[in-house]
């Protein structure tokens, strides 16, 4: 991790990963997408990462989080999340009861400004302005949001279990939660180097809030159109969930022993030695 090159290109809260490193958090973010669309039934998208005024709002990030994002001089917005591109495609639609849950994944980067973060997590790469996640996001019947919700919480925490990353999963009080959020669930890694609990993904419903912003509906049988209800959350924040394999596996002697799950995407590799070097 190289943060003095970084930071000569881009300033602070930036991170320029090589090597055997780089390629860690690359074989994270394939087995992630792999297990969210062959073991959880996700359907993988390549979403923009530049969208309209009217995306940012239907996902509730404008107004409210305007000076939290960045905007492009002819008035595109850089996604904080693809939460934003994910949850949009039904912006506008009526969609057929049949059609519903639509379960979506998306291994993007992710740029937010941390204005409201100033002084927190300043050195390291738990704070950065461009970041890599892959989100899981579901549009579903209103009956079936609660259940749905705790379907992806378990497509959260089970890509952690099969790192053997330790983690807990926590259900946010009101004052905690996201502008928009019904319900919401963090999961926290332990980090060993600040002893404590991280959070590495939020697992939220919204009920009908965003739908209602974004005109989202679907037609029940023989029924008028009614909102849909929309959920998000990460699965997981890649750059953490780096963070987590190297700290939960060093040795005495430096070296990191690395997850089994990641050794199809690493040749085989089980192991980063002190020296950089996958073994």
């Amino acid at each position: 991790m190289d943060f003095e090159t970084a930071a000569k290109l881009s300033g602070a809260r930036f991170v320029l990963l090589k090597g055997a490193v780089a390629r860690i958090h690359r074989a994270l973010a394939q087995f992630m997408l792999d297990t969210h669309t062959e073991k959880n039934g996700l359907t993988e998208v390549n979403s923009p990462v530049l969208v309209r005024d009217e995306a940012m709002f239907g996902t509730n990030q404008l107004p409210k989080f305007e000076e939290d994002s960045y905007r492009t001089t002819n008035g595109w917005w850089l996604i904080p999340t693809s939460e934003v591109s994910l949850t949009n495609v039904a912006a506008g639609e009526i969609l057929d009861e049949s059609a519903l849950p639509i379960r979506m994944t998306a291994h993007t980067l992710c740029f937010r400004s941390e204005a409201g973060s100033a002084g927190k997590d300043t050195a390291g790469m738990l704070r950065q302005h461009q970041f890599e996640k892959v989100e899981m996001v579901s549009i579903t019947h209103p009956d079936q949001s609660d259940a749905e919700q705790q379907r992806m919480l378990k497509c959260a925490e089970g890509i952690l279990e099969a790192l053997k990353i330790p983690y807990r999963t926590v259900v946010l009080c009101t004052g905690d939660m996201g502008f928009g959020a019904r319900r919401t669930f963090d999961i926290e890694a332990w980090l060993p180097g600040q002893n404590t609990y991280r959070e590495i993904s939020s697992v939220s419903t919204t009920g009908d809030f965003q739908a209602r912003r974004m005109n989202a509906r679907f037609r029940p049988a023989g029924g008028k159109p009614e909102f849909v209800h929309t959920l998000n959350g990460s699965g997981l924040a890649v750059g953490r969930c780096l963070i987590a394999v190297l700290e939960n596996g060093q040795q005495e002697d430096g070296s990191v022993d690395l997850p089994a799950a990641l050794a199809p995407y690493l040749g085989g590799k089980t192991r980063l030695t002190a020296e950089g070097v996958l073994a």
